[in-house]
């Protein structure tokens, strides 16, 4: 008898525990992109995102593509950073510069540059790094002649990762900074 109390009560607890987790997910905090009825490119919550507008409701075709994590975007590259890092390396810095010449090449268009980073560290402290890691790409962007007004920028931290494999190999994937086109 004390044991299918016993059963029942942890049955209990973990059915209780998963509720208030899915209840905490931050997964509905995280802004998405949406295309809204103006062509206004908005939040899940509805609100627009600061610093787009298309302007109309066609979106480009390289919007219509996704970002530089499809691959589908040539001349458009995801930019990797190292562990617990937001500077470029010569490396990056190259493959900024074919973003940039993209960028010039698809005049009308801004990029959204989304930072990333791997599922280690706190939620708060991934923020703010894939905050840093957007900005440094941003103000690289601007240094070689990008028009400011053509970029913005979002943090996911850990919130949206490319590879769950959770080896160094899919950390490395996921510490990233990556180009959605729109108009």
């Amino acid at each position: 008898m004390f044991a299918n109390n016993f059963k029942a009560l942890v049955t209990g607890l973990c059915v209780v525990g998963l509720l208030g987790l899915s209840a905490c997910s931050s997964k509905d905090k995280i802004p998405d992109i949406n295309s809204g009825d103006n062509g206004q490119i908005t939040g899940l919550d509805g609100n627009p995102v600061p610093g787009i507008d298309t302007g109309d409701n066609s979106l480009s075709s390289a919007f219509d593509q996704g970002g530089s994590d499809t691959g589908n975007i040539s001349g458009l590259n995801t930019i990797f950073f190292d562990y617990d890092s937001s500077k470029l390396t010569e490396t990056n810095k190259q493959l900024l510069t074919s973003n940039a010449e993209w960028l010039k090449a698809n005049p009308g268009l801004t990029l959204l540059i989304e930072g990333h980073c791997d599922q280690r560290g706190s939620t708060e402290y991934n923020l703010a790094l894939g905050e840093r890691r957007a900005q440094t790409v941003k103000n690289y962007l601007i240094s070689i002649g990008v028009d400011p007004n053509s970029l913005t920028i979002i943090s996911y931290g850990k919130e949206r990762p490319l590879d769950l494999t959770g080896a160094d190999t899919s950390f490395s994937r996921n510490r990233r900074a990556n180009f959605v086109p729109v108009r």
